[in-house]
């Protein structure tokens, strides 16, 4: 321990924006390296196979699923309580945990080993909060959480191209293949846990512009969802829709681009690589933007137009005036665009805002918790009340309602938090404990 607080304090004295990219990259690598603990069994097909009249590959997902979303509904106290001087251990400890459990299902006969996907998916709905705290609260946090979010979008596409390539080039049996996908990433995961365990704590610069971050009790917990309860019933509804649809996306990848002809092992990191740039780019591009208000209402501009883009695209695929792989980036598109902010950025602006110490993690595990509690209900409602349907003509009406219920949500959401916030800083002009932001109040204005 001496070791690393002597090399953090070298680091400390790093130039700021060189600090910020090492962090991003390692963010980056670490989330990537945990995607191949999680998704490589996506890569299967897992054909041939039915249990209760619902495809075995069904099960895996659903039962991985489960055990994500009652990680989620764990890690709203656990997350908001997390001592970071343990974000290290508990991240190793806990894929640690879900390799082993993919090593049991590797050994274990089919359907018993259904259960190890839960086993597996538990520990690892916990990393995201734990790796995102290392960034949180900083003046270059929309860089950093932008470069990590990214990592949402290419290593699920980057694991299954993996996964493909040990199933169809080196003739790996289905059941060890996602062990063996982890194996590959296990020394670049102990580096890029090593690479985080370097960043020092916010500088003060950072806690005057960001507010600061500190752990979160239960009573401060309800206060915050009553303070922002209204603004927080639409987030939740919106993220619950793109939380279903990304991980049908993300699950069903290799079924969807099947019913629309297309079986190349390269088409998801192709496609996916492309929509991470773009995200990339556009999420970083919100570092230029310092008051907090403004970023906040870009940002829901980037998730109505998000929803917008998903609706289009699929009118215009339905019409066939597109191509089925533009439509698939497109759509992909659409979808990661209003999805990555809420995983990114959207809390982040929102608390600096309102000024608000708490913590992303905390606001961010109740949203996840829906979301996946949403998605693993609309498998099981798919698979015993459709079970005909496939999951292309799944997924293309499931964006539609995305784009019309997420576009309307997300307009209300921007009209509320744009309320709220003219609402707070009348209430301190009258009491003169700051002083106004004009700009502030033009751009409420405007948008109002």
């Amino acid at each position: 321990m001496k070791l690393i607080d002597q090399l953090r304090a070298r680091v400390a004295k790093w130039p700021y924006a060189l600090l910020s990219v090492m962090a991003a990259v390692a963010a980056f690598g670490l989330y990537t390296s945990m995607y191949a603990f999680r998704k490589a069994f996506a890569a299967g097909t897992f054909t041939g196979q039915q249990y209760l009249h619902i495809d075995y590959k069904v099960w895996l997902v659903i039962t991985q699923v489960i055990g994500y979303t009652f990680s989620k509904f764990y890690g709203i106290r656990f997350i908001a309580e997390v001592n970071s001087k343990n974000r290290a251990r508990y991240i190793l400890t806990l894929i640690g945990i879900a390799w082993l459990a993919l090593l049991a299902f590797a050994v274990v006969p089919a359907p018993y080993n259904i259960v190890f996907l839960f086993i597996n998916g538990f520990p690892l709905g916990l990393i995201w909060g734990l790796v995102f705290g290392y960034l949180e609260g900083r003046r270059s946090t929309e860089f950093m959480a932008a470069v990590l979010s990214i990592s949402l979008i290419f290593a699920s596409g980057f694991v299954k191209t993996v996964g493909r390539t040990l199933l169809t080039v080196f003739h790996v049996n289905e059941y060890h293949m996602p062990f063996l996908t982890g194996a590959i990433f296990v020394l670049p995961l102990l580096l890029f846990v090593f690479c985080m365990e370097l960043m020092p704590a916010p500088t003060a610069e950072d806690k005057q512009q960001r507010a600061e971050r500190s752990p979160m009790n239960a009573a401060e917990r309800k206060q915050f969802l009553m303070r922002f309860l209204p603004g927080i019933i639409l987030t939740i509804i919106i993220y619950v829709l793109l939380t279903i649809m990304r991980d049908v996306r993300d699950n069903f990848e290799v079924e969807i681009w099947a019913d629309l002809g297309v079986k190349s092992n390269s088409i998801y990191t192709n496609i996916d690589s492309i929509i991470s740039v773009i995200v990339l780019v556009a999420m970083s591009l919100l570092i230029l933007v310092k008051k907090n208000l403004k970023a906040f209402s870009i940002i829901h501009l980037l998730i109505i137009g998000g929803c917008v883009l998903v609706g289009v695209s699929t009118m215009l695929f339905t019409l066939k005036l597109i191509s089925s792989v533009s439509w698939m980036t497109m759509a992909g598109l659409g979808l990661y665009l209003g999805y990555v902010p809420y995983n990114a950025i959207f809390f982040e602006r929102m608390i600096a805002t309102f000024n608000y110490r708490s913590n992303v993690g905390f606001i961010m595990y109740v949203a996840d918790s829906m979301g996946y509690l949403g998605s693993v209900s609309i498998l099981l409602v798919k698979e015993l009340g459709r079970p005909n349907i496939s999951w292309g003509n799944f997924f293309k009406e499931g964006v539609m309602i995305v784009a019309v219920v997420g576009g309307i949500c997300g307009v209300l959401s921007l009209l509320y938090f744009l309320q709220s916030a003219g609402g707070s800083n009348s209430k301190l002009k009258s009491q003169n404990s700051k002083k106004n932001d004009p700009e502030t109040d033009d751009l409420i204005t405007s948008l109002t």
